[in-house]
């Protein structure tokens, strides 16, 4: 079958089930009657931006962050407090401040934490502006960001 028919398997799979290790998602795959290698797996795990999170249940499952739930990996939040120094509004925008040469990181990160309202992400090499119609808007992102570094 085709290599976009098994990823959307694959992501069928994920949101469905809590599967712990690649050995689960390919006997999930052969049960779907895929034919898989362990090889093909970890190049579609990489492929699909799969990543492990702490599920409800205490165990680690894949998940998708890009998903329609917003799950964030723990990773991401654990980086996204370590490379951010302040965010601070300025007016209808954001300005993150972040370690030098984590700001393209962090604005992707902003990017999947589906913001209300947030029209675009910016950013140089240490900052990152956001941008909001309004300022309120801004002002509640701001708030958001913080609750998050804290």
């Amino acid at each position: 079958m085709a290599r976009s028919a098994r990823q959307s398997k694959i992501l069928e799979l994920i949101s469905t089930k809590e599967i712990e290790t690649q050995d689960e998602l390919a006997r999930e795959l052969r049960n779907a009657n895929f034919d898989i290698t362990q090889a093909t797996i970890s190049r579609d795990i990489k492929e699909l931006g799969l990543t492990k999170i702490l599920s409800s249940s205490g165990k680690y499952k894949y998940c998708f962050v890009g998903s329609d739930d917003q799950v964030i990996s723990n990773k991401y939040i654990a980086v996204f407090k370590d490379a951010v120094i302040s965010a601070k509004p300025a007016m209808n925008l954001v300005v993150i401040k972040t370690m030098k040469g984590m700001a393209a990181g962090i604005a992707s990160f902003v990017d999947k934490l589906n913001l209300n309202e947030l029209l675009g992400a910016v950013n140089g090499d240490d900052t990152v502006m956001l941008i909001f119609p309004t300022t309120t808007l801004a002002s509640q992102a701001v708030i958001t960001i913080n609750d998050m570094l804290n």
